[in-house]
């Protein structure tokens, strides 16, 4: 069998774009000079069949997991300095993560009992969350200012786990503005931003629980001689040694060594002080990469860029809770994906698949992408391929068994590919991005280009939806209430789409489960601005700023063979990120694997798992 199945999400969490926000890396106190701060209907007469294209081009297999490729979205933000300031955002406010209940498939009895035990298991996050809140400041000076704001979205964005949020510019702060709310977490991105008296003042004065990450803290100092006997720390500059390592509640996590922005270093801190988390140079030696006294959590470096499965982004994420749920109890919960279905899959291997996992306690995932097209034949001799699901009865039989396994639909987009043209790799089901215009480089990178040329509005996605969806109907099959977009790319138009698009008269989608992309203009209300963007992956529930739930997506998925120059992914790679997760005290550890790997790779990470003590949750349990 030579289908290629193997892109998927793996390849597009390979990339590069455009320019990267240099400024996004700042360097130290001293240096602020410096600073820049068409598809024929053949495949129907073949009906199903692995054999179809037998003989024909080699599968092609990419990485599934963050490639740090220095414009991967997924891994730093892409775009471009800006040529001309903007105005000044408004605030904006987001509630925290709401209701996901929907009605049972009336044949998935298992998957009903579990979701039902569960729930009853969970606290209510809207519940627990009523009364928490968090004011998000960001910076937005200069012409790497948008970058405040991609940083706002993304802390807005975890904040709203713990419940509502208010993020605006710091320079719009006004006095007491921080006593109306649970926490505050600030984002130092622009060396020298004009942080306000007043935030200061209040900074210093009040017990409000304050979360400060990276640029600007001098200012504070600055602003109280008495800071150092006050909070028993001062800082002396960045640290531009290698760190490799940020050594977090017994975890050892990753840190991309070539971020040459530099890391706080300190003049002193005293025995009252707390030192959180301490980053490794290349030598062995140590030095505080965060800490905390009184009010005050300093984190010396920013930790929204250069994301990766086991990073020490996952650390703030953990810190968070100090400041906004410090009764959390310790859990950790576990997903499980089954990635890429599609109309072409062998019934037989999904229902063993969904055995074992059953026999095994094992609630799980599963995409469907209702209509596989080979537009140009890639795989078939030049010959156009279309077959819809409505058309394969055996595979809808086993999508149903599978539910009745305790397996929950996901929504992977209507053909998981773009029109008739290389997106970026082949034009076929599985291989290519269906939201996003995406092209590949020589080195096998990718540039996230843009929106594709329909979509102009949250019309087109709708449209895609819509016809997806009848496709499943007319298949036999209760649509699914979560979306995962094919490659962990779209457009703001169509994460506006999967928020607001209803099918027979409901809102169809509750949560997406995915890696999700975040665009200049959404947070701040302005124009979208899709050349400037980031990605981010969440270590636990979530509600974004496009207004719907988002599940964790931590660990990425298996490649069992590597990619030119990237490497293979095993299980044992999954489990050691896995393990650097459980520093987030009520995380998820979240992964992904394709039907078409051997199910030995699936059983060796679930049971890896498990033994560091994860449980195995349906989607109802996070």
């Amino acid at each position: 069998m030579t289908y290629s199945r193997r892109i998927g999400r793996r390849g597009f969490l390979v990339g590069t774009g455009a320019a990267m926000a240099q400024a996004a890396m700042f360097t130290g106190p001293a240096s602020a000079d410096e600073q820049s701060g068409s598809a024929g209907q053949v495949g129907q007469q073949f009906g199903f069949t692995r054999k179809l294209h037998a003989g024909g081009r080699p599968k092609i297999k990419r990485p599934r997991y963050t490639i740090p490729a220095i414009n991967n979205p997924h891994f730093v933000p892409v775009g471009r300095a800006l040529d001309a300031s903007r105005p000044l955002p408004p605030p904006r406010s987001g509630s925290g993560i709401g209701p996901r209940a929907t009605a049972p498939h009336p044949s998935n009895s298992l998957a009903s009992a579990v979701s039902s035990i569960l729930a009853a298991l969970v606290p209510s996050a809207s519940a627990a969350s009523a009364s928490t809140s968090t004011l998000v400041l960001y910076d937005t000076t200069g012409p790497w200012g948008w970058l405040g704001e991609l940083y706002g979205m993304m802390t807005a964005n975890l904040a709203s786990h713990f419940g509502s949020w208010t993020a605006m510019p710091v320079v719009s702060y006004t006095p007491g503005l921080l006593n109306n709310y649970t926490a505050v977490i600030y984002i130092g991105s622009t060396y020298g931003e004009p942080l306000p008296a007043p935030f200061l003042t209040d900074v210093f004065n009040s017990s409000v629980p304050v979360i400060w990450a990276y640029d600007n803290i001098w200012q504070l100092t600055g602003a109280f001689p008495n800071f150092s006997s006050a909070y028993g720390w001062n800082w002396s500059g960045f640290d531009f040694s290698s760190v490799a390592e940020v050594d977090y509640k017994s975890q050892k996590l990753k840190r991309y060594a070539p971020n040459g922005a530099g890391i706080m270093n300190y003049a002193s801190v005293n025995s009252g002080v707390t030192v959180l988390a301490n980053c490794v140079r290349a030598d062995g030696t140590t030095f505080p990469w965060a800490l905390r006294s009184r009010n005050l959590t300093y984190i010396g470096e920013n930790p929204l860029v250069y994301i990766s499965e086991g990073d020490r982004y996952l650390a703030f994420c953990d810190l968070l809770f100090d400041a906004l749920a410090p009764a959390t109890p310790t859990r950790h919960r576990a997903l499980v994906r089954l990635e890429d279905i599609n109309p072409t899959y062998d019934p037989a291997t999904l229902r063993s698949i969904a055995d074992w996992l059953s026999a095994n306690g094992v609630p799980f995932g599963f995409h469907i992408s209702p209509l596989y097209l080979d537009p140009q034949g890639f795989y078939n001799n030049g010959v156009p391929v279309s077959i819809g699901l409505e058309t394969q009865q055996s595979l809808i039989n086993a999508l149903k068994f599978m539910q009745s396994k305790g397996g929950t639909m996901i929504f992977h987009g209507w053909t998981h590919q773009y029109s008739n043209v290389a997106n970026p790799y082949t034009g076929v089901t599985g291989d290519d991005c269906e939201f996003f215009r995406i092209t590949q480089n020589a080195d096998h990178t990718l540039n996230y280009v843009g929106p594709v040329t329909e979509d102009t509005s949250p019309a087109w996605a709708t449209g895609r939806f819509n016809s997806a969806f009848t496709e499943l109907a007319a298949s036999g099959l209760r649509v699914p209430d979560t979306m995962t977009f094919p490659s962990y790319a779209a457009s703001a138009f169509g994460y506006q789409a999967v928020t607001n698009f209803t099918f027979n008269g409901a809102r169809a989608f509750s949560t997406r489960a995915e890696r999700s992309l975040y665009f200049s203009g959404v947070l701040s209300g302005g124009a979208i601005d899709h050349t400037r963007f980031a990605g981010q992956y969440f270590p636990y529930t979530v509600k974004d700023v496009y207004n719907c739930n988002v599940l964790a997506d931590t660990l990425g998925g298996i490649s069992p063979e590597p990619f030119f120059q990237f490497p293979a992914r095993l299980p044992a790679d999954i489990v050691a990120d896995a393990q650097r997760t459980l520093v987030v005290r009520d995380g998820v550890a979240s992964f992904f694997y394709n039907p078409d790997d051997s199910i030995s790779y699936l059983q060796e990470t679930v049971n890896g798992l498990k033994n560091l003590g994860y449980t195995f949750v349906g989607q109802a349990g996070v």
